[in-house]
């Protein structure tokens, strides 16, 4: 689907599904795609190098052309216009470390999805300033698929979100033209007020761990053989992800952001029907048909709180929020899978460079 908007030359790093169905997203709508990954991830590389793009069903589907897909990031981003970093939390360093000294003047990267703290560890990883603005850089809250890979090349997508996707930029007075840059794409993605409500509102933190916890004896006897939603949500597990859910609307009220509650914001970009924490998952049309995962070493612990719930403990401490359910899960997490997420600061307001800032004082250096 080309649209009348003069084609950009996008780079996406990041090969696994997300990444992929970005790439196949701009290249259908007529841009110019190159795909990259490191050299540890080569199969869905070699496959959309061979056939020449990225075949996909569902929501979106079709064929989308790929300029380049390989493992050279000089050419991957050489003249792009618009970078896209597109992974787990856990490859933003990398992405942005491989990215240092290379670009260029006028380019902009979108971490995609930001996965609390993105743009800072992105900046701080590439060797730029938080109010670096040569280089432009966003996040944004949630990725905007339901996506899975269905064999290399190939991507079933469930859902493109409509809505409820925020972008943010750092600093965050250039949202808007990086939103204008990508709206024939995304015509649905929302600004923000900064990158701490893309952060806070990225509610992976807050299902994730609860639910894995929750059903950790079923996913180690079972090798994860149910649905995660439809048969892992209980209305007590509910209640549980509701405890984390409110601890993160109260960080985001003490920093002076909006944080939607997660089934209405759910509710709005199209996985769920209804605004509660029970059957609102079970019967989510986005989350139907979703697997649990094959074992507790997953990033739906590893990430989501060595990332995810680390970060938010941190930040509300430093702001003077309690978060004794968040603590909680982080500890339980720690027992079961026996490390300590704490100690290993994966991601906290030190390595972003705002601790022992006021909420105050974070606004102004985000703005």
């Amino acid at each position: 689907m080309k649209t009348g908007k003069q084609p950009l030359k996008i780079a996406v790093l990041g090969a696994g599904a997300g990444g992929t169905a970005v790439a196949f997203d701009f290249a259908t709508h007529g841009h110019v795609v190159r795909l990259f990954d490191f050299p540890q991830f080569p199969e869905n590389i070699d496959a959309v190098a061979h056939r020449g793009g990225i075949r996909a069903e569902g929501d979106i589907s079709g064929f989308g052309p790929v300029d380049y897909a390989g493992h050279d990031i000089d050419s991957t981003i050489e003249r792009t216009d618009l970078i896209f970093v597109v992974g787990p939390a856990y490859s933003t360093e990398p992405f942005g470390e491989a990215l240092a000294g290379k670009l260029q003047e006028g380019q902009t990267v979108i971490v995609s999805p930001g996965s609390c703290g993105g743009a800072l560890a992105f900046k701080r990883a590439a060797g730029l300033n938080v109010d670096d603005d040569t280089i432009r850089v966003a996040e944004t809250s949630t990725l905007h698929y339901a996506v899975r890979l269905l064999e290399p090349g190939k991507i079933r997508v469930f859902l493109k979100l409509k809505a409820g996707n925020l972008l943010a930029g750092l600093p965050a007075e250039q949202t808007g033209s990086i939103l204008k840059m990508i709206d024939d794409v995304y015509p649905g993605m929302e600004p923000a007020e900064n990158v701490l409500q893309t952060s806070l509102q990225n509610a992976n933190p807050i299902i994730h761990p609860a639910v894995t916890l929750s059903n950790a004896a079923r996913i180690e006897m079972t090798g994860g053989d149910f649905l995660f939603y439809e048969e892992g949500v209980s209305d007590s597990v509910g209640r549980l992800i509701e405890a984390l859910d409110q601890e993160r609307i109260a960080i985001g009220d003490a920093l002076g952001v909006t944080v939607l509650p997660d089934p209405e914001i759910g509710m709005r970009q199209g996985y769920m029907l209804e605004a509660n924490y029970g059957s609102g998952y079970r019967k989510a049309p986005g989350f139907k048909g979703i697997g649990a995962q094959p074992q507790l070493d997953h990033r739906y612990l590893h990430e989501d709180v060595g990332y995810g719930l680390v970060f938010m403990s941190g930040l509300g401490a430093q702001i003077g929020v309690e978060t004794p359910a968040i603590d909680a899960v982080i500890k339980t997490a720690s027992i079961v899978m026996a490390r300590d997420y704490r100690a290993e600061t994966l991601r906290t307001p030190k390595t972003l460079g705002i601790a022992g800032q006021s909420a105050e004082e974070l606004q102004k250096l985000l703005q």
